[in-house]
């Protein structure tokens, strides 16, 4: 079955709302910051301080966040997105192709620097997905 988790965009404020939902929702939380990531040794220092990915898992929901701004910009629309955690490449193309006839892809499926597969893009109706399938998680 996929899972599907809200993938929400702040603009430096991420730690802060997502301590807020903490609060709010109780669970797990976790941080990645820029700076922790591969190949960011040439940024500034204020840049690396930036989420790159926070988590926060409760029973009752799993939302993911992120500082990292689109280049389109951030605006009240394209500041949340559904992510599934698909269980195979295979059902990601598939997932992908599907949702993507009438929209606009944003990435194409792509190995990442991790080993997981990762792709987005928007639907016909303006929601925003982002697909994602990690080998070592799957439960095959």
């Amino acid at each position: 079955m996929i899972r599907i988790k809200s993938y929400l965009t702040f603009n430096g404020n991420c730690r802060e709302a997502m301590r807020f939902y903490k609060k709010c929702l109780g669970g797990e939380l976790r941080f990645q910051t820029l700076g922790e990531s591969v190949g960011t040794e040439v940024l500034p220092k204020e840049i690396k301080a930036c989420i790159l990915q926070a988590s926060l898992r409760s029973p009752y929901a799993e939302i993911i966040a992120t500082d990292i701004v689109p280049d389109e910009g951030l605006y009240m629309g394209n500041n949340i997105a559904l992510m599934l955690e698909c269980r195979s490449l295979k059902e990601l193309m598939g997932v992908y192709q599907r949702l993507g006839k009438g929209g606009t892809a944003t990435q194409r499926v792509i190995p990442t620097t991790s080993g997981c597969y990762y792709a987005s893009l928007t639907d016909p109706f303006g929601i925003r997905w982002m697909l994602n399938f990690d080998p070592a998680g799957s439960t095959l």
